[in-house]
């Protein structure tokens, strides 16, 4: 499709680091281009197990991702906000073949921090049912590995050979790191780093909403609620029959509840730990700087990040 405008930018992860944020934030900059559909993780070509095609929302057609940018054609920055693509080993390549100017940015978090995260949000969509470290080691070992077909609570946290891949493919100038950490303590320097990045208005910033707090960690109202949002008929109706916004609001607002964090299990912190830091360690040196933000809550969970 010869008039088809390819995303000049991808915020491609990692899961539960950040995206959703970024993405609401620069959705407001008049500059860029975001879909209302966040996540089309087309470039990933998700093919999702039978029990979990329900739960994964994907475009898997190249008609139904330009239907997405339909009105992107004035925009400078035209953008695609797909957590999948930083794990997905092919879809540095496939995005590279449709544009190989593109700019990508990467939003870390505490690996550690992050699979608990996920697995929180898996737990409270009635996905998993197992302890955290039980769900954690059965999930490493499944044969079958895959977007929709296991969670990958720790590969997706293996930074470092992912980031690679696209500094390979698109140069080093051209993939920004940026760390959930920084998003969270300071918006508008981290917002100042990626228009400049994007080469897009900096000024636009300061008009932009900064305060909203976007996929906070809630606790289902009960097991019904659990239940309900599994449900593969619950699921079908929520996408068919209503927005994916009033969606979103209906299941936050009326089946989940505030709630602090769980503590974690800390044989399950040992074990990521152990896990993660020869990970840390070859990412730091791939980015040549000290990554303590990523080690945040090592000692003690301080719970201070959704």
């Amino acid at each position: 499709m010869s008039d088809f405008i390819w995303p000049n930018f991808y915020i491609v992860g990692a899961v539960k680091s950040g995206t959703t944020s970024l993405y609401a934030y620069l959705k407001q900059h008049p500059q860029v281009f975001l879909p209302e559909t966040k996540e089309p993780h087309y470039f990933t070509r998700v093919k999702p197990a039978p029990e979990q095609d329900h739960l994964i929302q994907r475009v898997s057609s190249q008609q139904a991702y330009q239907h997405l940018y339909r009105g992107s054609e004035k925009f400078s920055c035209v953008g695609d906000a797909s957590p999948s693509y930083l794990w997905c080993p092919e879809a540095a390549e496939r995005i590279y073949q449709v544009r190989p100017d593109a700019r990508i940015i990467v939003i870390l978090r505490d690996p550690v921090q992050r699979a608990y995260a996920q697995y929180l949000m898996d737990h409270s969509e009635g996905v998993i049912d197992l302890p955290f470290l039980e769900a954690l080691k059965k999930d490493w070992t499944r044969p079958a590995k895959g977007w929709g077909i296991s969670q990958l609570y720790l590969e997706l946290g293996q930074y470092a050979g992912q980031i690679a891949r696209y500094q390979q493919r698109f140069g080093t100038e051209n993939v920004l790191v940026c760390l959930l950490e920084d998003l969270h303590k300071n918006p508008e320097q981290t917002l100042m780093v990626i228009t400049r990045f994007l080469g897009i208005d900096s000024q636009a910033i300061h008009t932009m909403d900064l305060q909203s707090i976007h996929n906070a960690y809630r606790l289902p109202r009960g097991n019904w609620a659990r239940r309900l949002a599994s449900h593969p008929l619950s699921r079908r109706i929520g996408e068919h029959f209503f927005p994916r916004r009033w969606g979103d609001y209906i299941w936050r607002h009326y089946f989940l509840m505030e709630s602090p964090k769980p503590p974690m299990d800390p044989e399950a912190r040992q074990f990521l730990q152990t896990f993660y830091e020869p990970e840390i360690q070859q990412l730091e040196q791939l980015l040549g700087r000290a990554l303590p933000e990523l080690r945040k809550s090592w000692k003690i969970d301080t719970q201070t990040v959704p």
